[in-house]
This record gives structure tokens, C-alpha cells and sequence, in this order.
């Protein structure tokens, strides 16, 4: 398997982490040199290990967020 190259063009949060220091993080990924895009998936401590995670769109990430907006959570 081909190696997969990836920059991470910006950090945007962490949404949890677990007890062996893995985070989930939000982050907007550069992948193989192409444009980048908003990503969502666990990151060993180090920052050089993934997990499985979603790549989305900005349009994406926008209908995502008027979807969590408009969730009811009570």
C-alpha cells in the first residue's frame, strides 16, 4: 500500500480523548498534496498515527453545522 502524505494545515480543536492519550480532533488536512479539507479522526499522542476518520467538504461542514444547530438534545 502506497504511502498516504498528509499536512496539517490547521488545527481546529480536540473533541476528546481517551485514556491512552489518543485525541479526536477537528482539523482542516491537506491529503497527498491536494487541496485541503475538514477532517474529523483519532490522532495517536505523538501526531504521526490515525485512526479511521471522515473527511468532509466545507459545504459539508456547513450543512453539518445547521444540522447540530437545529437538533434537539433535551
Amino acid at each position: 500500500m502506497a504511502d498516504i502524505k498528509f499536512e496539517i494545515v490547521k488545527k481546529i480543536g480536540v473533541l476528546s480523548k481517551s485514556g491512552k492519550g489518543w485525541a479526536k480532533e477537528f482539523n482542516l488536512i491537506s491529503w497527498n498534496d491536494r487541496d485541503p479539507k475538514f477532517d474529523i479522526r483519532e490522532w495517536s499522542p505523538d501526531g504521526q498515527t490515525m485512526g479511521k476518520g471522515v473527511t468532509l467538504s466545507k459545504e459539508e461542514v456547513i450543512a453539518l453545522r445547521d444540522l447540530l444547530n437545529n437538533m434537539d438534545l433535551s
